[in-house]
């Protein structure tokens, strides 16, 4: 394994630039893990496929999905990518390396926890934040269009959110300087995480089932089904930061009523 991914990485070096890499190489890996993984939650919500593990009952019409996608385009190709393209003096002075041999895994899995730990830090303050009056009215908003979240609608947000919480997620890696595909690897994570959160089913595979204090999709959702000022539940990835801040305690307490309520239904 180790192998075959270095002879495909000698060939990625070999054949494009560092800028090349970092930058357009980053962009579409990002393209093409985001909507493989978001393209599918829309069909099983067409088709009504898997509904018994849909959270919500209500479906989004199909002119709100075209919405969605169509506006994503626009942002990703109009937003993202000229800041990913601008942005390479920054990949390279936060020590950025893209040369073989590969980081070994006893320096790529540390660093990848540091980034969920500090980026969860990060984004639970910027998304209190945005859930500000003003900020909400005027920026957030834009996210929260979305009641019902489906996969794709985890980037759908207003410009400014986009640069604004994505610093979030690239604080980590501008402190350790990792090699290229440290920083791809941690943005495939992140991406494949926000999907998820946002896809609207909770499946009995979800990693919420399996991994402590993994939020998810169901503690997303609920931070979405609720009013601006009363939503809770501001993490990314797990729900540390709202526990410790009691931002999750209307959350904690629906579950627990539905937990008992089921009980009860047994007896």
């Amino acid at each position: 394994m180790a192998s075959l991914l270095e002879s495909g990485w000698q060939y990625l070096v070999t054949h494009f630039s560092d800028f090349q890499l970092a930058c357009v190489g980053s962009f579409i890996l990002h393209e093409s893990v985001f909507f493989l993984s978001g393209l599918p939650f829309i069909l099983l919500e067409r088709g009504g496929y898997l509904s018994k593990y849909k959270i919500q009952a209500k479906n989004n019409p199909p002119e709100a999905q075209q919405k969605c996608i169509t506006r994503l385009l626009l942002y990703h190709f109009c937003v993202n990518l000229p800041v990913m393209l601008l942005s390479y003096p920054v990949f390279r002075a936060m020590g950025m390396r893209s040369s073989l041999p590969l980081p070994s895994w006893k320096e790529v899995v540390p660093q990848i926890v540091f980034y969920f730990i500090l980026e969860d830090f990060v984004f639970y303050w910027g998304h209190r934040i945005l859930h500000t009056k003003w900020l909400y009215q005027h920026v957030h908003s834009v996210h929260h269009e979305y009641a019902t979240p489906f996969g794709l609608t985890s980037e759908y947000a207003h410009p400014a959110e986009i640069l604004f919480l994505g610093f979030a997620t690239i604080v980590g890696p501008a402190i350790t300087g990792p090699h290229l595909f440290t920083l791809w690897l941690w943005m495939v994570l992140r991406v494949l995480e926000t999907v998820e959160a946002h896809c609207g089913y909770h499946f009995p595979w979800s990693p919420s089932n399996f991994i402590p204090l993994y939020g998810g999709s169901d503690f997303h959702d609920y931070h979405h089904r609720l009013l601006f000022t009363k939503s809770g539940n501001y993490s990314s990835t797990f729900m540390y930061m709202d526990w410790i801040f009691g931002t999750d305690n209307g959350y904690r307490t629906l579950k627990a009523l539905k937990t008992a309520e089921a009980d009860g239904k047994k007896m």
